[in-house]
């Protein structure tokens, strides 16, 4: 079994970090919805403008807020307006890698969805695998596409 991307909210900006509530984050959960992030579930953290890495578990906020908000001991590693990736998991066989479709959402400052993204994994003719980030329509995007457009 191998660790493998399920669903990532890619440049969401924290719009708030409370240190006096117990430890999550605090998403919006029109977001998680669309990226397959569960509540409870434990998510990876990134702070693109820290780069401070940590993990905690998703409570789900008011739906329609756009909001993510740090609490407790992760409110210590970003502040608002800090930029985040939250990513969540799961664990599959080599064989199930093909049949994933991870959907990635990015944001503008406001926490509006900006591009509603899937990574694919295919195995070519050849054996070997071909990763692709597609757009809603399942249009295939240069693989820097995402980076570039911070």
């Amino acid at each position: 079994m191998r660790k493998i991307v399920a669903g990532k909210l890619h440049g969401i900006y924290v719009t708030e970090a409370n240190l006096n509530y117990h430890g999550s984050i605090t998403l919006d959960p029109d977001h998680c919805e669309e990226a397959g992030i569960l509540p409870m579930e434990f998510v990876e953290i990134w702070n693109k403008s820290s780069g401070a890495r940590i993990s905690t578990y998703v409570i789900l906020g008011e739906r329609g807020s756009r909001c993510c908000i740090l609490n407790g001991a992760a409110a210590r590693t970003c502040q608002p307006g800090d930029q985040i990736i939250v990513c969540n998991s799961v664990y599959v066989g080599e064989d199930e890698l093909t049949s994933l479709k991870p959907k990635i959402l990015t944001f503008d400052e406001t926490n509006s969805v900006r591009d509603k993204l899937s990574y694919s994994v295919s195995l070519g003719q050849d054996g070997r695998y071909k990763f692709e980030i597609l757009d809603e329509n399942s249009r295939a995007l240069p693989v820097p596409a995402l980076v570039s457009r911070q």
